[in-house]
């Protein structure tokens, strides 16, 4: 086996020391509440986890304002804050192209229009730019299964993610896309408090929140989520989506999650909204950094986050002195340099392994991987 290692050259300095603020520190601006409340005034929704780029990362921790501490000239991710129900212009959105409450046979959809949205976009050279895709679908299907099995069977889960992911291999040119495992949902269940707002679950969910427990609904619904962490882990386990410029990579940090907890054992409710559904920022942030971490962990070395009670620890890049030039390469093992500059470290994006193939040569071309377009979509259920 060998392994793809994607090299991310650094445009700023940055040190080891990371410190952010919590949600309970956030300005007062992000406390504004996360998601949409039907009959209520129209309600600012909180930057996402992957794409969001409001502020810095001083302000709030996404993948995108962690980037940006590597790459200050990043393109695509949302700098400002959308609401519910209001047409946003691409300047407040970037390339979130995510669509509330979509199922995953919406993602063709999407697709598609991400990839003419790319093309159209002046200010990104579609060819050369390298772009980051975040994907997280699967879990409004689950929240649905009970009203359509066919239709939101793991089966169509697999076939409409398959159609997606070639059509973003075949269409597009340098590109990672992270797949997020859809995390265990019977657990959120727990989240309630007394409140009108913890009714929206049962619109937001219903097959999840309504069935009794320990009933049979109850039980095939924990069966099938089970079942697509199953088929989507076989379904990237291969060379299947991979070429020397493109790669899909499975990120597993949800796949065990608990939601967090009080010393008590009871939800801390200070992780979600008044819906008892979405993550407030500070959940928004836990999840950032868990992606994050996973982006540099070899495949078979992934955290796997056990429960979020406890905050996670950004991996932090080692300190870098210039801007530097990285080439796509082969290299055998986890432990990969750079040939030509063997004595700097760098953080790494890892792909998972590849299939060896005798006298495959070696990509000439060098490039700087700066990450210059964020992308995502796919957003639902805690995203």
């Amino acid at each position: 086996m060998e392994r793809l290692c994607i090299a991310v050259a650094t445009c700023v300095l940055v040190s080891c020391t990371v410190k952010g603020v919590s949600g309970e520190n956030s300005t007062s601006e992000l406390q504004a509440s996360c998601v949409p409340v039907p009959g209520h005034e129209p309600l600012s929704l909180c930057p996402l986890i992957s794409i969001g780029g409001y502020g810095s990362f001083q302000d709030v921790i996404t993948l995108a304002n962690i980037i940006k501490l590597f790459n200050p000239n990043l393109v695509g991710a949302a700098p400002g804050k959308t609401v519910h129900g209001m047409q946003a212009h691409i300047s407040a959105t970037g390339f979130n192209l995510a669509v509330t409450g979509h199922n995953t046979f919406n993602l063709p959809g999407q697709t598609r229009y991400l990839i003419d949205t790319l093309r159209s976009y002046e200010g990104l050279n579609f060819e050369e730019d390298w772009k980051l895709l975040t994907i997280l679908m699967g879990m409004n299907d689950i929240c649905d299964y009970c009203k359509d099995k066919a239709l939101f069977s793991v089966d169509n889960f697999i076939h409409y993610m398959t159609v997606s992911l070639e059509m973003l291999m075949n269409e597009v040119p340098r590109m990672i896309v992270n797949v997020v495992q859809i995390l265990p949902m019977q657990t959120l269940r727990e989240v309630q408090k007394p409140t009108p707002g913890c009714l929206l679950q049962r619109s937001f969910c219903s097959c999840l929140i309504e069935p009794v427990a320990r009933s049979p609904e109850l039980r095939e619904l924990v069966e099938v989520n089970l079942e697509f962490q199953k088929r989507l882990e076989e379904l990237l386990d291969s060379d299947r989506f991979f070429r020397d410029d493109f790669a899909v990579v499975l990120q597993p940090f949800l796949k065990h999650a608990d939601p967090p907890r009080l010393p008590n054992g009871k939800i801390d409710m200070t992780f979600f909204t008044h819906d008892c559904f979405h993550f407030t920022i500070k959940g928004h942030e836990e999840l950032a950094k868990g992606l994050w971490n996973n982006m540099f962990q070899p495949e078979g070395g992934k955290m796997i986050v056990s429960s979020f009670s406890d905050p996670i620890s950004l991996i932090c890049p080692p300190r870098v002195r210039q801007v530097l030039v990285s080439q796509w390469r082969y290299d055998t093992g986890a432990a990969c340099r750079l040939r030509h500059q063997p004595e700097k470290e760098h953080p790494y994006i890892f792909t998972r392994p590849i299939a060896a193939r005798s006298g495959r040569p070696l990509p000439q071309s060098s490039v700087v991987l700066l990450l210059s377009l964020l992308v995502g979509f796919g957003r639902l259920g805690l995203v």
